[in-house]
């Protein structure tokens, strides 16, 4: 059965998306998705949500507030292979978090790669984590409920700021992250798949690595030792490169004592939460998440 026939028939017209990272079609590329963001973060209903710019420490933040002061927290990175995306790229998903988390969330506008390699983005991630827990009275924070979030290359963000900070951080949510610079029976399958790709997989860390050695902190499925790492929520989908290194490390994770819960999406390509986001499986995915988010909080389901 072809990749075209596994997909679901809600994601079928996205069959023929490719996600081009050549270095010369980077601008063409970051150009369109960013105007698609931007244009798609207007339309994003924010009710029960307040939304705010903000510095933290030169890297610049959104903050959505979705419960009263001092409320749990999240540092979220955000999706692009570490060479596409701004704030906008995952504003609804932040919308969706800080709202069914009641919750604050913090997304951060890291620098991105080819430009700025490793670990620019992963010391930018790091800034804004040290700024929400030094100012955390004056922004509102509980830093004794503090979570990293983030989707595809954010997941891998997340992950290394859960490993680097493990004291710190109680819960890690991880969307399609990305994990492991090295192949995968899924990495080789799914070489042509609509949204992201083998050859995309292998683009982004060479951009984002540019030649440099490999650490955890770039791909957290190098740690080799996971005890004592936070609680996770991993989700996947069952036709992107990314799946096998997302069900590796919650395997991984379970088997160090780490509680996990992993939901693997059938029938979905990367990112389809972002190309679909009103259908009936993305909001499954957001209230996945959103109740995922208040146990860890422990937060009631309702009020």
């Amino acid at each position: 059965m072809s990749v075209v026939d596994r997909l679901d028939p809600a994601l079928r017209h996205l069959a023929d998306a490719r996600t081009n990272l050549s270095a010369d079609m980077l601008p063409t590329v970051r150009a369109s998705l960013n105007q698609r963001r931007s244009d798609e973060a207007r339309t994003v209903d924010t009710a029960g949500v307040s939304v705010e710019e903000a510095n933290a420490g030169g890297v610049a933040v959104r903050i959505y507030r979705g419960g009263p002061s001092p409320s749990p927290a999240i540092i979220y990175c955000h999706s692009g292979a570490f060479v596409l995306g701004n704030l906008d790229a995952d504003h609804r998903q932040c919308v969706e978090l800080a709202r069914g988390g009641r919750c604050t969330v913090i997304s951060g506008d890291y620098r991105l790669a080819p430009e700025h390699p490793f670990p620019a983005a992963f010391e930018d991630a790091t800034t804004v984590l040290d700024w929400a827990v030094d100012d955390a009275s004056r922004l509102g924070l509980d830093t004794g409920r503090l979570a990293v979030a983030g989707s595809s290359a954010g997941g891998a963000l997340a992950a290394g700021l859960a490993q680097r900070h493990a004291s710190q951080i109680m819960f890690q949510l991880l969307h399609q992250p990305v994990l492991d610079d090295r192949p995968t029976p899924s990495t080789e399958e799914f070489d042509s798949t609509p949204g992201f790709d083998g050859p995309a997989v292998e683009l982004m860390w060479r951009h984002y690595l540019a030649g440099g050695a490999t650490s955890a902190d770039a791909a957290p499925a190098r740690c080799t030792d996971l005890a004592g790492m936070p609680n996770a929520f991993i989700t996947c989908s069952e036709l992107d490169p990314l799946r096998d290194e997302a069900i590796d490390y919650a395997a991984r994770l379970l088997r160090a004592g780490v509680s996990t819960e992993l939901h693997v999406f059938p029938g979905t390509c990367h990112g389809f939460d972002s190309f679909a986001p009103g259908w009936q499986m993305s909001r499954q995915l957001f209230a996945l998440q959103g109740a995922a988010l208040r146990r860890a909080f422990d937060l009631p389901d309702s009020g």
